[in-house]
């Protein structure tokens, strides 16, 4: 029967590489759709994983005779589950609309464990994974966007010359283009006697996911009186 507690450098070389690998397929979907946490910040996460469990499971094989010493080799597993989350939760963004990053987030907290699992030689499981991981990162993306998210939140921000009908001819623009109006914000500008006044409208709508801003940003400028557009 081999030694629990023995490694051998082939083995060991072969886990690390195939840490490399299995993080740098889903480091390299990140990438490619520019998220916070790509390819290489994978890479290393499943490497460092993997490192770290072999450490915890046959780094201290030396102290298994001494009488005093008991040796858990989940013990160091626990700390990189744990550490994860600050590495995560720097790939999460508060736009002040909308929170991003999740998903990247999730994904190296995935990749940490697959990167435990290769260290402790569980290579069909990392490898399952992997693939569970691609399908849900680019088939169910399309998916998401598909029947999920059909529409998006956006902030629509217009400066203007105060005048009685800018409110109503913005209602009438955004009504023709079926675009539903979740909040609208009105700030007004009072200038020096002989200058018209400007207002600042900011309205968060609701718009078709396949509307591009600059198709909004060319119907606003038809009403007159407007100096500045926005959309985010």
């Amino acid at each position: 029967m081999s030694n629990p507690w023995f490694i051998s450098n082939s083995v060991i070389l072969v886990r690390l590489l195939l840490s490399v690998l299995m993080g740098g397929l889903i480091g390299f979907e990140r990438e490619h759709n520019n998220h916070p946490a790509g390819f290489r910040t994978h890479i290393l996460v499943c490497l460092g994983s993997s490192l770290i469990m072999m450490l915890s499971i046959y780094g201290f094989s030396d102290f298994i005779g001494e009488t005093n010493v008991r040796l858990d080799p989940a013990r160091l597993a626990t700390a990189v589950i744990t550490g994860i989350g600050f590495l995560g939760a720097g790939t999460i963004l508060f736009t002040g609309k909308s929170i991003t990053g999740l998903t990247t987030a999730a994904s190296l907290w995935v990749v940490a464990a697959m990167g435990l699992a290769i260290g402790a030689g569980f290579y069909f499981a990392a490898i399952t994974v992997t693939c569970l991981v691609l399908i849900i990162l680019w088939m169910f993306n399309k998916v998401e966007r598909r029947f999920l998210q059909s529409k998006q939140i956006r902030t629509l921000t217009i400066q203007a010359t105060a005048t009685e009908d800018i409110l109503d001819s913005v209602c009438n623009r955004l009504n023709n283009f079926t675009i539903k109006t979740q909040k609208m914000t009105l700030l007004e500008k009072r200038l020096p006697i002989g200058e018209a006044d400007q207002i600042e409208v900011q309205v968060q709508i609701i718009v078709p996911r396949s509307m591009e801003p600059d198709i909004m940003i060319s119907e606003m400028r038809k009403i007159g009186g407007i100096h500045a557009i926005s959309v985010e």
